[in-house]
């Protein structure tokens, strides 16, 4: 067994007969009698308290110890003893995401998980404490999706302490811990006459976004990280290598597109068209930001789309003066379905009614996984009853309609 347990209301002496003797301590009857006693793997001595008539139980927290030990899985008591909100600190210092996601990261926990949660040990927690703070954040009125991304955060963090050996188990993981649900919400793409409509309102200089993010399935981002280099006009195909980011307190980064994906997607001549009738009237501008974080290596560019004074894009004014007076002009509503997003699902329709895989619309879109394209576009797809019919229909439409058709069967019945 590991380690031994210290009767502290007794102690053992050696009589005048030479024989042991068990006599009574100053402490007898006074607190918690046994003291069971380890040595942990790093050399210090580690201990748990027991009361009067638990000898039993303290000999069996030993024997599991000692288990622990030999089968790799000791997580020391004390590590636990950590407070969510010290872990989750020292954690965040050691990602190596990129700054934006961080900042992310940091503020959801800081915002929704610190302050309910963090003053709690880590070993402390049980599941009706996950699911109280679960309730807490649903009474707030935050959306299901924002909350599930709270809480994956706060998974992570369980975990990685389950990794540490601060704790043996990470409590999100219990059974009647459960994250919140999505509502399920269908994309419904935008009509053409959408798409032009807004395409008119805008500003001359911003019109061609629109093509670009409609008929590229760009994001926001990518489309205002576009620059003059990365569209090959006679190969017909666009390397899509960059977005400008926005990192703490605003300020514009070249990045990765999302995901570190870099990708080639098709030019359509309506869309090369288009470019170039922008550059003729808008040539492009040489913007310089770092790569990836606000003390990055400078990087160079000759962007497509920049603003009046030639800086690159800033998403936000951008949305607010530019986007949303826009839709407002053609009566659109400018909620969260109708961001500059809008235009990607338009893309993701058009070629899924064209019958375009949803492999290849996965690689143009740069999703990591045609699954997650699939899911979220599948509605979209033709219907086996549509392609069943058109593919008849392609064969059998030429000829000429021959007498004994539907309606001379039916006159023979």
């Amino acid at each position: 067994m590991a380690g031994h347990i210290q009767d502290r209301w007794y102690k053992t002496e050696t009589g005048s007969d030479g024989k042991p003797h068990k006599l009574k301590t100053d402490r007898y009857g006074v607190g918690l009698r046994y003291r069971a006693r380890y040595i942990g793997p790093d050399g210090s001595e580690k201990s748990k308290s027991f009361p009067d008539k638990q000898k039993r139980k303290a000999e069996q927290w030993l024997a599991n110890i000692e288990a622990d030990m030999s089968r790799g899985d000791y997580v020391d008591p004390d590590a636990g003893k950590v407070t969510f909100e010290q872990y989750a600190t020292e954690w965040m210092t050691t990602q190596i995401t990129d700054p934006l996601t961080r900042e992310s990261v940091e503020s959801r926990l800081r915002l929704h998980a610190i302050p309910y949660l963090g003053t709690r040990p880590m070993g402390s927690f049980t599941p009706s404490h996950l699911r109280l703070w679960l309730r807490t954040l649903e009474d707030r009125g935050l959306s299901a999706g924002y909350r599930r991304g709270i809480f994956a955060r706060v998974s992570t963090v369980f975990t990685a302490a389950v990794e540490d050996r601060i704790i043996r188990a990470n409590p999100c993981s219990a059974r009647s811990v459960r994250a919140p649900r999505l509502e399920p919400r269908k994309v419904k793409p935008w009509p053409v006459g959408r798409v032009m409509a807004v395409r008119a309102a805008l500003p001359d200089r911003y019109q061609a976004l629109v093509s670009v993010a409609a008929g590229l399935g760009l994001r926001q981002g990518e489309a205002f990280g576009l620059a003059v280099e990365d569209v090959d006009f006679l190969g017909g195909v666009v390397h899509v290598v960059r977005q400008v980011k926005l990192l703490q307190r605003h300020r514009p980064v070249f990045a990765p597109p999302k995901g570190g994906k870099e990708r080639d997607v098709p030019l359509p001549e309506s869309v090369a068209f288009a470019l170039a009738g922008h550059l003729k009237h808008h040539p492009a501008t040489e913007v310089t930001l770092p790569w990836k974080t606000l003390d990055g290596p400078p990087v160079t560019a000759s962007l497509i789309f920049t603003g009046s004074m030639g800086l690159a894009l800033d998403r936000n004014r951008f949305n607010d003066r530019v986007w949303r007076p826009a839709l407002r002009a053609v009566d659109v509503e400018t909620g969260r379905d109708n961001g500059m997003h809008a235009l990607r699902h338009f893309y993701a329709s058009v070629l899924l009614d064209a019958g375009e895989s949803i492999k290849a619309l996965s690689e143009y879109l740069g999703h990591h996984d045609p699954g997650f394209t699939l899911r979220t576009y599948t509605h979209l797809m033709p219907s086996s009853e549509t392609r069943t019919r058109a593919a008849v229909d392609r064969v059998f439409g030429d000829d000429e309609p021959a007498d004994d058709g539907p309606e001379t069967a039916q006159e023979g019945s």
